[in-house]
């Protein structure tokens, strides 16, 4: 099988068996990169050199017989809000073009000792505000399967790679369903795990009760080996949880729901949704049936409220984060030529590096924390934040885990929604309770819809710190799927090698 076409855990087995080298699996992602990103532009910077320097490294080792982990080797795209020393970090803003960390994220760190190789960085809407990448200062990536469609967003550029076999994992961060919403519609998994389950530690703050980093992956073991390897417990970051990482990977092998209750979530689907995404979802569930699982509805009354909640405390505190660039320390500094005071050159930097979205929701943001406002509309949203944490709560008394669409439509056209702010915040509509709650939850590919043929997924919730009933179900769906579609449904790149 051509290297690029085969699973992390393919990989692994074959550098583990001697049957490859590191090198030359480094090298054939490269290449992939090479011939396909003018079209996708899944990535901000390729690392080759110094992904072959690792590479070469950990055949160093295999060839001393160091023991090594099961990623060494294994190439891997960092979505650009990671600092990484020795690479550039830009969070696919102008304020930080060519910006060059002095160290690496937490993740960024594990990824290294795990032996896993760093490719580059992957494009992502700037700040990570966005559902499209269409938000990048340094222009948009495209869906492999349909090159006239978004991937996804704000994780866009780590769920093309993916998807175009440019690499097989990589990371993203999840703040609003910035993992979930992009592997759905590029036909990959992508988990949010529970939140403080992944360090932040190095990542670039949007909105620090949200932010998650999680991984992406065409298969769910995949996507398990992964969550195993970046995970745990960081003193560096206060809200990281001090507790074991869940037993993902071997649930993710376990992949069996008889007897799992799973509730539907009916506030997640119905009007406003794409038939062809509800058909698939609605045989994604007969399916969870068929192999023993105890499907019931449940419902989240107060997840109706979670969007407007969500553009309330999600602004509110890119406002406050997103103040520290102010052209005095680090990144773009405009209008420094001797005639301008501090306080113009900073105005004139934001005015010049801060890009239109990621300006509306600071505006946004600002005025939800200021005088007079802050108890009608942060504080509100904050008390609907815990009625909506109450319906998870309420909701898993009922059921292990919880389902609904990913999204409530396949990949949009680039450009369609570009001009319609709200039309662009619905497409994160399914995934933003779990932000909210701080609960885990996964994208899985679900079938292609029937009404345009791209792709659908599947999304899964679990409780927090039951991370591993997600990889279960998602295992087990993603098994009989595929036995029932005939072929996997994952990372076809139809649109590159149609």
């Amino acid at each position: 099988m051509e290297l690029v076409r085969m699973t992390a855990a393919e990989l692994s087995a074959a550098l583990s068996a001697g049957e490859v080298s590191a090198a030359e699996v480094t090298r054939a992602h490269l290449d992939r990169i090479a011939a396909t990103d003018d079209r996708i532009h899944a990535f901000l910077h390729v690392a080759a050199d110094a992904a072959l320097a690792q590479a070469a490294e950990v055949d160093g080792k295999r060839a001393t017989g160091e023991p090594l982990g099961p990623l060494a080797g294994v190439p891997v795209a960092v979505k650009d809000v990671f600092t990484t020393a020795g690479m550039p970090t830009t969070c696919g803003s102008r304020i930080l073009d060519g910006w060059h960390p002095p160290y690496d994220a937490t993740i960024t760190s594990r990824l290294k000792q795990a032996g896993a190789v760093i490719l580059g960085k992957t494009n992502m809407d700037e700040f990570a505000m966005g559902s499209s990448t269409e938000n990048s200062a340094f222009g948009p990536s495209r869906n492999p399967w349909d090159l006239s469609k978004v991937p996804g967003g704000s994780s866009g550029g780590s769920a093309a790679a993916v998807a175009a076999y440019q690499a097989p994992l990589a990371i993203g961060t999840d703040t609003g369903g910035s993992i979930r919403q992009p592997a759905a519609v590029c036909g990959i998994v992508g988990t949010k795990p529970t939140y403080g389950g992944s360090s932040r530690y190095g990542v670039v703050a949007f909105a620090s009760s949200l932010d998650t980093p999680g991984p992406l992956a065409r298969t769910v073991l995949d996507a398990a080996l992964l969550h195993e390897a970046m995970s745990g417990h960081d003193p560096m970051d206060s809200t990281s949880i001090d507790a074991p990482v869940p037993p993902v990977v071997a649930a993710a092998r376990q992949a069996d729901v008889s007897g799992m209750r799973i509730g539907v979530v009916a506030e997640l689907s119905g009007e406003g949704y794409q038939p062809g995404v509800l058909t698939r979802f609605a045989e994604a569930v007969d399916v969870l049936a068929s192999l023993g699982a105890k499907v019931t509805e449940v419902s989240c009354p107060h997840f109706r409220y979670a969007l407007p909640a969500y553009y309330l405390i999600a602004p509110s505190e890119c406002s406050s984060n997103l103040a520290r660039f102010d052209a005095m320390r680090y990144g773009l500094r405009a209008g420094d030529d001797g005639t301008r005071d501090a306080e113009q050159v900073m105005a004139l930097t934001r005015e010049q590096g801060f890009g239109a979205e990621v300006k509306r929701r600071i505006i946004l943001g600002t005025y939800a924390l200021s005088s007079g406002y802050y108890d009608a509309y942060y504080g509100k949203a904050q008390q609907v934040r815990t009625l909506i944490i109450r319906d998870f709560e309420a909701a898993f008394a009922q059921a292990d885990v919880l389902v609904s669409p990913a999204t409530p439509t396949t990949a949009f056209g680039i450009g369609e929604r570009a001009d319609d702010p709200m039309a662009m915040y619905l497409a994160d509509l399914c995934t933003i309770p779990s932000d909210l709650a701080g609960n885990a939850a996964i994208s899985v590919p679900c079938g292609l819809a029937p009404d345009d043929g791209l792709p659908a997924g599947l999304q899964v919730m679990a409780p927090a710190l039951a991370d591993d009933r997600l990889y279960r179900v998602a295992a087990a769906a993603e098994a009989a799927l595929t036995e029932r579609w005939g072929q996997p449904l994952l990372g076809h790149a139809r649109g590159l090698d149609a």
